[in-house]
């Protein structure tokens, strides 16, 4: 009897013991973000897309709204590139060193070209200062010299991510740091405030900086940058060949780091004929952020190619022909206009399949074409999706256009004349009579 009640507690114990363990550690299925990453990166977001499409080959919280630290600088580089395009400021014009900008430029800890007050510097030297070495002060010489006040540039930026797509986001200066580092100067929000982006969205403004004005990448390619003052201030973007984690191809982007933010890196790399842009956001060290990038580009370029998955003329199976009314055929044959082609992973060309979407505008209520139908008619669209039914995800919506082509009619059908058509009807009642007859005669027996 004692044997068995000693048993019996035992197991209690025991079953106890692995109750409170599930309380306080989580349940066995629960594995932690990084074990579930296929990359087992340990970053809080990270995102690896082509640069040329916008397609999504990984991603990790993407979504996620994250301190975005100075990686808000490209905004600004965007809007310089388009000003100086549109002619709205030039490369070689001259800006007034203020006393709050002066001041700034000297502030301990803080990335910065020092500039002097009174002292008149181009847009370019600035554009460089804060490319190159993410000069703070430099930024916000330039925010003020399009927008008049920093606090007026603040809706610049929120127009321009706007127009952009950037979705979430949230800026509350133009620098990237946190407000308590500005000097009592608060453009918006209050003395904790500061600029927040998901991986997803930084992404895109990558993608649209490189896409838009490639010129970019000859200033964030560049590993040191002599100034004025005599001194060499050297790019924070140790990916950058020559630097500390040197990358072959890696020619940007932007980095980023404060308490709030952690460490990121918008990186991007070409190899051949393939060129990436991966994110890097809340990286637990400055140098993490760093292999991880280098990890998710060995990804990248290591598994990932461009295939034909879809030929041209390419006839749908089932759907290979279209029934025609009132025409001298009646069906026609159709197929695609074009090839599709995607970034797929090495293996994995068999694992999309076709959707068709005809066009219901030029069918009859039983789906059919009516004559005349022209060669090269558009019957309607032929997408790609993943064999689970899934979109395929890609930045922006014409990236999503590069995986949906036309169907066309491959061949004309005219019209038939009035006699055939005649005829047909003739021939249509005679052999429903016919049938009706057969019918009632089968009846009887």
């Amino acid at each position: 009897m004692q044997l068995n009640y000693l048993k019996k507690w035992t197991l209690y114990g025991t079953m106890m013991v692995l109750m409170l363990t599930c309380l306080f550690t989580g349940l066995p299925e629960q594995a932690s973000a990084a074990e579930k990453d296929e990359l087992g990166l340990e970053s809080k977001a990270a995102i690896l897309v082509d640069s040329e499409t916008g397609e999504v080959l990984y991603e990790k919280n993407a979504d996620e709204l994250l301190g975005v630290a100075s990686m808000s600088k490209m905004v600004t580089e965007y809007i310089v590139l388009e000003s100086i395009k549109e002619g709205k400021i030039t490369w070689d014009q001259k800006v007034k060193i203020n006393n709050y900008v002066h001041r700034l430029s000297g502030a301990p800890e803080l990335s910065n070209v020092g500039l002097t007050e009174g002292e008149e510097y181009t847009v370019k030297e600035l554009y460089q200062a804060m490319a190159i070495h993410s000069g703070n002060a430099a930024t916000v010489a330039l925010a003020e010299l399009i927008a008049g006040t920093e606090k007026n540039y603040i809706n610049v930026m929120n127009k321009k991510a706007k127009e952009l797509g950037l979705e979430d986001y949230e800026f509350v200066n133009s620098s990237g740091l946190n407000n308590a580092d500005l000097l009592g100067s608060y453009p918006a929000g209050d003395a904790t405030s500061e600029n927040k982006m998901s991986a997803r969205a930084v992404a895109k403004l990558a993608y649209h900086l490189v896409k838009d004005y490639p010129e970019i990448l000859e200033t964030s390619s560049m590993p040191s940058l002599k100034f004025r003052d005599g001194r060499e201030y050297k790019n924070f973007n140790w990916l950058i060949p020559s630097l500390v984690f040197g990358y072959e191809g890696v020619d940007g982007l932007k980095t980023g780091s404060t308490d709030y933010a952690g460490y990121n890196v918008t990186s991007t790399a070409k190899k051949g004929d393939q060129r990436v842009i991966s994110v890097i956001m809340k990286g637990k060290t400055k140098n993490s952020r760093f292999s991880e990038s280098i990890k998710m580009l060995d990804y990248a370029f290591g598994n990932f190619a461009e295939e034909e998955v879809l030929p041209a003329n390419y006839t749908i199976k089932n759907n290979k022909t279209l029934k025609v009314v009132k025409g001298k055929e009646d069906s026609v044959k159709i197929s695609t206009d074009k090839a599709i082609n995607l970034i797929v992973k090495n293996g994995e060309k068999e694992n999309y399949q076709t959707k068709l979407t005809l066009d219901e505008k030029k069918l009859n209520t039983n789906g059919e074409l009516t004559a005349p139908v022209k060669k090269g008619e558009k019957v309607g669209t032929l997408s790609l999706q993943t064999k689970d039914g899934k979109e395929i995800e890609f930045l922006t919506a014409d990236g999503k256009k590069t995986v949906t082509v036309d169907v066309i009619a491959t061949e004309g059908v005219e019209k038939a004349n009035w006699f055939v058509l005649a005829m047909r009807g003739v021939g249509g009642f005679f052999s429903d009579v016919w049938d009706s007859a057969s019918a009632a005669v089968k009846g009887w027996f």
